[in-house]
């Protein structure tokens, strides 16, 4: 349930704000102490990754093995839970690793794969969500062990070329390796708000507040992106996401507001309501490319010195106290911790 929709339901709930460095913190902790027992840790989220472990079994035992002593390593040095899925694939492991949260483990031996995924719900298949659902089932698709058995070509009918991936998948094929240690994809911020944001100065407000989290993730993974994106979600859930590409990768927090008001006024808002809005950044590279010895300074979304070196000064301050906001800009002195914690940032 949206937090604006539960305040709505319960005013008088007590919203504790989210502390998204303390998590980053547990998530390095936790993929370093991955990292004991394979080289080939692929990160999925923030709190969810991939292990390739088949090398390890000789030092440390099977996967099953594997698996409960990393979870017991979380519990005993982070106190903390986790759960995880043992499969000869990803998209199985990934499955098997939802299906008993929290502290669950759920093992899939090759030749248990097919019944395994057979009776699970088409929700637990990738990309089908609240809308698509529907459609499939009134297509007569209740199950993956349905999609196993359709065929393919109905499927393309029905959802494009996604629909032999659709097919693999709920038959247990998935040749996707685990690829270690990569850049992350995108990283990004987003918030739903208590009340609906009314006009270009709220919203473009609400876009400095992500442009400053997203710039200081960056920072601290050293890290520039070369997109930026804005998504907007109106009060009747109506989505509008605008993106632009730039040849001169950004960094501080103005380039990326910039960049961000830019395509915020490609989107229709009149006196629309809006309750949601998100900036996230892709096409990241190191930070040791985002320099360019002569930039195009005429170009709105260019970082300069000064405001890297402003960045990096905030960032530390943020750390020094534990404080995500420690430190802010005048114009988000009137946002409130219980504003902030309806919802984090994204990666």
């Amino acid at each position: 349930m949206p937090m604006a929709q539960a305040l709505r339901l319960a005013p008088n709930a007590i919203v504790v704000a989210p502390h998204r460095d303390r998590y980053e913190q547990a998530s390095a902790q936790i993929l370093s102490l991955l990292h004991r027992y394979t080289p080939l840790v692929e990160p999925l989220s923030l709190d969810e990754a991939f292990l390739d472990v088949t090398a390890s079994g000789s030092l440390f035992g099977n996967g099953r093995a594997i698996a409960e002593a990393i979870k017991r390593d979380v519990r005993r040095e982070l106190e903390l839970t986790a759960s995880a899925g043992v499969a000869p694939c990803k998209f199985v492991s990934k499955v098997a690793s939802d299906l008993r949260k929290p502290d669950g483990l759920v093992v899939v031996e090759p030749d248990e794969v097919a019944a395994f995924l057979a009776p699970l719900p088409i929700e637990r298949m990738w990309g089908v969500g609240p809308k698509t659902a529907p459609k499939m089932r009134a297509l007569g698709y209740e199950t993956l062990g349905d999609l196993a058995r359709a065929d393919e070509r109905m499927l393309r009918r029905a959802l494009g070329s996604w629909g032999t991936e659709v097919a693999r998948l709920a038959r247990g094929l998935d040749a996707r390796d685990v690829s270690p240690d990569g850049l992350a994809q995108s990283i990004g911020a987003e918030q739903t708000y208590e009340h609906d944001l009314v006009g270009a100065q709220a919203v473009s407000q609400s876009l400095l507040e992500h442009a400053a989290r997203v710039a200081r993730r960056l920072l601290r993974a050293g890290l520039g992106a070369r997109c930026v994106a804005v998504k907007i979600k109106y009060s009747d859930f109506g989505l509008r996401t605008r993106r632009a590409t730039f040849s001169d990768p950004v960094q501080a927090t103005d380039a990326i507001h910039r960049a961000a008001v830019a395509l915020l006024a490609r989107i229709p808002l009149d006196h629309r309501r809006v309750r949601l809005t998100g900036v996230s950044v892709s096409g990241l590279v190191e930070s040791g490319s985002t320099r360019e010895l002569f930039p195009d300074t005429r170009a709105s979304h260019v970082n300069n010195e000064r405001a890297l070196a402003l960045e990096d000064v905030t960032a530390r301050i943020a750390d020094r106290f534990d404080d995500e906001w420690a430190i802010t800009r005048a114009s988000l002195l009137g946002k409130t911790r219980r504003e902030r914690g309806h919802s984090g940032p994204r990666q």
